[in-house]
C-alpha cells in the first residue's frame, strides 16, 4: 500500500444522458433495417421538433453546421454578398456564409445578453449586406425584434443560429420561431444529442420545398432520379433520429435537471470577487446548455487562464469562451480592413469560461468544484 493522496475522480464538461428508450430504438431502426435517410424516426422526429420550436416543418440535417450552410443556400446568398454576424460565436456560422462564397461582417455583442448587439447592426450594413444570423449564445435567446425591425427596415432576412438554445424562450415564445429560418446542433456536449446531428425550422412552405430539395442531392421530389438543381447529401439518418426521438421524450427531465445544476451553481459561486455569471434579460428563458462564468483577474486574483489550469490540476476539465472570430487567421485580415472594433466581444472572449454541466451531475460533483473556484481566490 503506497502513501499519498488519491487521485480525484475526473469531472468532464459535457456529458451525454441517454438513459431513456435510446438504445431501445436505435435497436429497432436496426432490426427494421431503416438505417439511412429514410425511415419512421426521421419524420416522427420532424414532426415533434416543428411542435417544440412553434414552426410549421423542422427539416433533419446531418449536424449544426450543414444546417446553417444548408440555409444560406436556400437563401440564395452569393459570392460577393455580406452576411452580419456577432464575433463571439462558434466558428461554424461565420464558416458556412465563406462556404457560399459570400463574407462574414462582424458586429460587437450586446453586454447584457452576449448575443448579437441590435444598436450596432445598422453600422455595419451595406449595399452588399443581404441578411443576419442572430445566435442564440450559450443559451441566451438574441433580442429578435429588434433584430428583425432592423432587417425589415433594410429589406434583410434573419437566421436564427439556435445551435446552443433548446428549449428556450424569448418573450414567451420558443426559440426557432423567430425569424425566416433557425437552425439547430445535436452535437454531442448539446442538451438535446444524437452525437452529429442538426435541424432547421421555419414556416415557409416553399422555402420548405427547396430545403429539401437541396438537402436530398437536388432531386425533384415528386420524380425520382430528376435532378432540376446542383443539390448536396446533407440528410441526417433514421439512427440518429431514433436517438432523438427518446431525446425528446424526455426533454422535460433533461429540462429541470440541468436547471438544477444551474441554481445550484448559482448558489454556490454567489458573492465570490471577480466571478460574474452570464446576464439574463427579463425577456428570456434561457436554455440550461453549459454554466458560464467570467472572471476579473484583479478583483479574483488569478486570470481565467489560470484558473482553468488550477481545475484541471483537479480533474475537472472546463472550457473557454470562443475566440474572437474577427481576430482568428481566416477572418482577420478582413475585418482589419474594415476597421472592426469589438471591445465587449474581446473582453467576453478573454474572461469567460464553462464549468461542467449535464444531467447528471450531482450535488458532490457541483460542491466539489464550487470550492475549488472559491478557496481559488488570492
Amino acid at each position: 500500500m503506497t502513501g499519498g493522496s488519491e487521485t480525484p475522480p475526473y469531472i468532464p464538461v459535457a456529458s451525454a444522458d441517454l438513459s431513456g428508450s435510446e438504445e431501445r430504438y436505435v435497436v429497432e431502426a436496426i432490426r427494421s433495417s431503416w438505417i439511412s435517410s429514410t425511415g419512421k424516426f426521421i419524420s416522427r422526429f420532424e414532426e415533434e421538433f416543428a411542435i417544440l420550436c412553434g414552426a410549421k416543418c423542422a427539416i433533419a440535417a446531418c449536424n449544426g453546421t450543414v444546417a446553417l450552410h444548408l440555409a444560406l443556400l436556400a437563401l440564395d446568398v452569393r459570392p460577393g454578398d455580406e452576411v452580419l454576424v456577432p464575433s463571439l460565436t462558434y466558428i461554424a456560422t461565420a464558416n458556412a456564409v465563406r462556404y457560399v462564397g459570400a463574407e462574414p461582417v462582424f458586429v460587437d455583442v450586446d453586454p447584457d445578453t452576449w448575443c448579437i448587439d441590435p444598436k450596432l447592426l445598422e453600422a455595419s450594413i451595406s449595399r452588399r449586406t443581404k441578411g443576419i444570423i442572430a445566435v442564440h449564445l450559450y443559451g441566451h435567446p438574441a433580442d429578435m425584434d429588434s433584430i428583425n425591425h432592423v432587417a425589415a427596415v433594410h429589406g434583410l432576412w434573419v437566421v436564427e443560429d439556435a445551435a446552443e438554445a433548446h428549449l428556450a424562450t424569448y418573450k414567451g415564445r420558443p426559440v426557432g420561431s423567430l425569424a425566416k429560418i433557425a437552425t439547430f446542433s445535436f452535437y454531442g456536449n448539446k442538451m438535446i444529442t444524437c452525437g452529429e446531428g442538426g435541424a432547421l425550422t421555419l414556416d415557409d412552405s416553399q422555402l420548405e420545398l427547396r430545403l429539401r430539395t437541396l438537402r436530398g442531392q437536388g432531386m425533384d421530389p415528386e420524380r425520382r432520379y430528376y435532378f432540376p438543381v446542383t443539390g448536396y447529401n446533407f440528410r441526417l439518418t433514421n439512427v440518429a433520429c431514433a436517438i432523438l426521438c427518446a431525446q425528446l421524450e424526455r426533454k422535460t427531465h433533461i429540462l429541470e435537471s440541468r436547471q438544477r445544476v444551474f441554481s445550484r451553481y448559482t448558489e454556490l459561486l454567489q458573492g465570490i470577487d471577480g466571478i460574474h455569471f452570464q446576464p439574463i434579460a427579463n425577456w428570456a428563458r434561457t436554455s440550461p446548455w453549459l454554466f458560464c462564468i467570467t472572471v476579473d483577474a484583479q478583483a479574483y486574483g488569478r486570470s481565467r487562464d489560470e484558473l482553468m489550469t488550477l481545475l484541471d490540476e483537479q480533474q475537472i476539465e472546463t472550457r473557454p469562451f470562443f475566440l474572437s472570430l474577427h481576430r482568428l487567421p481566416p477572418f482577420r485580415e478582413s475585418s482589419r480592413v474594415r476597421g472592426e472594433f469589438l471591445p465587449v466581444t474581446d473582453h467576453l472572449s478573454s474572461t469567460g469560461m464553462n464549468l461542467p454541466t449535464f444531467t447528471n451531475l450531482d450535488d458532490t460533483h457541483i460542491e466539489r468544484i464550487c470550492k475549488i473556484i472559491r478557496s481559488g481566490r488570492r
